[in-house]
């Protein structure tokens, strides 16, 4: 898979793909580093044109050309090293939470940090290719942190057309499927939940669509759910959702959040949900 061979490429510095810059952010502490830095995504770069030479385009434009994408993926793999820096408590916009988790894992010991920044890089590819300049929170998967307050800000700091948190659950053994999780006005995002809201429509169809997994039957309703107690969601200014794109202790859902095909399924999902989102389409594609 185009995304799961980009990992290694994903580093503190940015790259170019497909003509195109792509933005950079503070990775997250370092196991054993100072506090995690903070960093905004790159612009994409002005191109000159001759005013003698004809405007001739070869190839039909690209979906997500000129778009800013913002991509959060859950957690981080060195989390469960350092407790006393994801502990810490933050002010989240509406109360207190901690600066991050560890987050949940299978009962074979695949973790859920492992599988969002998978997804994430599967995401990452796609969206490049479709030509959208692509921020993320992070650039690997063995640091800490950075804290959920940071994620938001490096996100909101890049101006992202819209954004996405990748998670999976960790509810009831017998509970199977995805919930889309939007957020509630609190101020800091009153001018971004309607646009988050048909974002959120979009993605929940998109899964629908393109991947094997159903709805929730044990969180939310319909495969969509609010909430007012997530930093992510509460200090967005920029249209956001997070996906609980599974759930972890349960075996069906478990094989599929570790197979890479499914991973690239949700990928897939995800750029058509943006694609729909921006161009203001119904999403489109197979039926899953």
């Amino acid at each position: 898979m185009r995304g799961r061979r980009l990992r290694a490429a994903l580093t503190a510095g940015c790259f170019l793909a497909a003509g195109l810059a792509c933005g950079c952010a503070a990775s997250g502490r370092p196991v054993g580093g100072p506090a995690a830095a903070r960093s905004s995504g790159a612009g994409i770069p002005a191109v000159a044109v001759s005013p003698s030479a004809p405007a001739v385009s070869s190839s039909p434009a690209l979906p997500l050309a000129g778009r800013v994408v913002g991509i959060d993926p859950g957690h981080n793999g060195g989390n469960f090293s350092d407790p006393s820096f994801i502990n810490q408590l933050i002010w989240n916009g509406t109360g207190y939470e901690t600066c991050d988790t560890t987050g949940t894992q299978a009962a074979d010991g695949f973790t859920e940090a492992s599988f969002n920044f998978d997804v994430a890089t599967d995401l990452r590819a796609d969206l490049i290719a479709d030509g959208a300049t692509v921020v993320m929170t992070r650039q690997s998967n063995d640091g800490v942190g950075p804290c959920v307050t940071t994620r938001a800000q490096i996100i909101n700091d890049a101006h992202a057309n819209v954004a996405i948190d990748i998670h999976a659950d960790g509810g009831p053994t017998w509970g199977r499927g995805f919930t889309v999780l939007e957020p509630v006005a609190d101020g800091p995002n009153d001018a971004v939940i309607a646009a988050s809201e048909q974002f959120g429509a979009d993605v929940r169809a998109a899964i629908l669509r393109y991947t094997p997994m159903p709805e929730s039957n044990y969180y939310g309703t319909d495969g969509i759910i609010s909430r007012d107690d997530l930093a992510g969601l509460n200090l967005t200014t920029v249209p956001k959702v997070l996906v609980e794109c599974g759930n972890m202790p349960n075996p069906t859902d478990a094989s599929l959040l570790q197979s890479p095909t499914f991973q690239q399924q949700l990928a897939t999902a995800f750029t058509a949900a943006m694609i729909a989102f921006l161009t203001g389409q119904p999403v489109s594609g197979p039926a899953g």
